[in-house]
C-alpha cells in the first residue's frame, strides 16, 4: 500500500541513487498525488517513478544546438579526470561522421597527458589539433585557433581548457582571458560552453555546475561514465534543479559511446524498468 513507510522508504531509495533530498522528496511527493493509501504493486510504482523522473528529464533533454555561425566556437570546460578531453575527441569524431569540419585546440596547455590524448584522437578522426609549448598562454593558443579555423573555413571550433579546481581564482582568470581573447576575432564567441561531469562523483557534480556556472557562461552539459555506476540519479537532481541542457552522456569508451541523452530511456533503466543498467 502506498503509504507514509512505503513513501520514505522510497525517498531513502532515490536519495541512496544520488537525486538529492529535495528532488527525491519532491518526485516521492508527487508519486503519491491521488494514490495515497491505494494498493500498488511493484512493477506499477516503477512506471510511476519513471513517469515522474521523465517529467522532470524531458525539458533539458537537447542536443548542442549548430548555429550557421562559422566556426561556431565551442568552449569546453571541466575539472580534470571528468572525461573532458575524451568527450572533446568524441564530439569531434562525430562532427567529422555528420560531415562538418572540425578543428580542436589543446587549451589544457599545463597537461601534457591531455594534449597528447586529443592529438590521438585528433589522428583517428581526421581532425586537426592545433597546440602550444607546455605551459604557454592558453588564450593566444585559443586566438590562433581560431584563425587557423576560420581560415580553413571550418565549422566548429572544439576547444580543451585546464580544469584545476584547487586554484579558482587562477582557473576563472584564465578562462575570461580565453573569452576575451577569442572574441577580438568573434565577439559573439564562444557559441556554446559545455561543462563536462563525471557521474560517479554523485553530488559532488552539483557543486560543480554551481562553480562553473560562475566561472563561465555554461549553455549545456555532458555527463560522463554512466556506465560504471548506479548512482546516475544525479542527472535528475541536476535537471530540476539548474535546468541546463543535457546535450549527451558517455556510456562507455568508444566513439559511439557518447550517445544524445533520451530521458524515457534514462528514466526506465534508473528505475530497472529496461534490461540496460545506467
Amino acid at each position: 500500500m502506498l503509504d507514509d513507510e512505503m513513501l520514505e522508504s522510497l525517498e531513502e531509495l532515490l536519495i541512496q541513487a544520488d537525486m538529492g533530498v529535495d528532488t527525491s522528496l519532491k518526485v516521492a511527493a508527487r508519486m503519491a498525488e491521488g494514490r495515497f493509501g491505494r494498493r500498488v504493486g511493484a512493477t506499477e510504482v516503477r512506471e510511476l517513478l519513471a513517469g515522474e523522473i521523465a517529467r522532470i528529464l524531458e525539458p533539458v533533454a537537447r542536443p548542442m544546438p549548430i548555429y550557421p555561425k562559422r566556426p561556431q566556437v565551442v568552449l569546453v570546460v571541466g575539472v580534470n579526470g571528468s572525461g573532458k578531453t575524451t568527450t572533446i575527441g568524441k564530439l569531434a569524431s562525430q562532427f567529422r561522421a555528420a560531415g562538418k569540419s572540425v578543428v580542436i585546440a589543446a587549451g589544457d596547455t599545463f597537461r601534457a597527458a591531455a594534449v597528447e590524448q586529443l592529438q590521438v584522437w585528433g589522428q583517428r578522426a581526421g581532425v586537426p589539433v592545433m597546440t602550444a609549448a607546455q605551459g604557454s598562454d592558453p588564450a593566444s593558443l585559443a586566438f590562433d585557433a581560431l584563425a587557423h579555423a576560420e581560415a580553413k573555413g571550418a565549422d566548429l571550433l572544439l576547444i580543451d581548457t585546464a580544469g584545476r579546481l584547487q586554484n579558482r581564482d587562477d582557473l576563472m582568470q584564465e578562462l575570461a582571458k580565453i573569452v576575451r581573447v577569442i572574441r577580438k576575432r568573434d565577439p559573439e564567441a564562444p557559441h556554446n560552453t559545455l561543462l563536462v561531469l563525471d557521474a560517479t562523483t554523485g553530488q559532488n557534480a552539483l557543486s560543480q555546475v554551481d562553480i562553473f556556472r560562475r566561472i563561465a557562461d555554461v549553455t549545456g552539459l555532458v555527463m560522463t561514465k554512466l556506465d560504471g555506476t548506479a548512482k546516475g540519479g544525479v542527472l535528475v537532481a541536476l535537471a530540476d534543479r539548474f535546468g541546463l541542457p543535457i546535450h549527451a552522456i558517455g556510456v562507455g569508451e568508444s566513439i559511439d559511446d557518447l550517445q544524445p541523452f533520451d530521458p524515457d530511456e534514462f528514466a526506465r533503466a534508473l528505475t530497472g524498468l529496461s534490461a540496460e543498467s545506467v
